[in-house]
């Protein structure tokens, strides 16, 4: 998911690696912060495959400072990977709001709403965190409130989700279908 928010960010903009760190870990940050040492090899990786520039500029104390742009192949490589994204990228939430900050990218309205209907899909399996043997408890069926607590705060999460993306959808649909 890194590589794909260093790419989502630069896909609007040249930036240069801290202020890049910055939209990310304000993406991701709480959950998932973004160090320099994972970042910066995640750059020269993307760098190497041809995906990234970077251009020196002057700096406006003393060092040059590094801009980073996509190449051609890196706004490519951004779509392809927004359009065909893993199922994990669909089924965990921080993963999926990676995805879903640069879905607009896709130009087109129907290779969008293919990834919106797989997360839909998703989101419409019964699952539970909570299990008696293999049935998925609700929370209604338990005592602990801690337990209920979770399964309450995801049903409801959850329904939002799912009216979201059903009126998104539909707004996705070309007229008359």
């Amino acid at each position: 998911m890194l590589e794909l928010a260093i790419l989502g960010f630069l896909y609007g903009t040249p930036l240069h690696g801290y202020e890049l760190r910055k939209r990310i870990t304000a993406l991701t940050g709480h959950v998932r912060p973004v160090a320099e040492s994972t970042l910066y090899p995640a750059i020269k990786r993307l760098e190497k495959a041809g995906l990234l520039a970077r251009q020196t500029q002057p700096g406006t104390v003393a060092a040059p400072r590094h801009v980073l742009s996509l190449t051609a192949e890196g706004r490519a490589e951004l779509r392809h990977r927004l359009r065909e994204p893993a199922r994990s990228d669909i089924t965990d939430e921080n993963r999926w709001f990676t995805v879903l900050a640069f879905l607009r990218h896709l130009e087109d309205p129907e290779e969008q709403a293919d990834v919106l209907r797989r997360r839909l899909d998703f989101l419409e399996e019964p699952a539970s965190f909570f299990y008696e043997g293999e049935r998925p408890l609700r929370a209604e069926e338990l005592d602990d409130p801690f337990r209920r607590g979770i399964l309450t705060i995801a049903r409801a999460t959850s329904r939002a989700e799912l009216t979201w993306l059903r009126a998104t959808l539909k707004d996705l649909e070309p007229e008359g279908c």
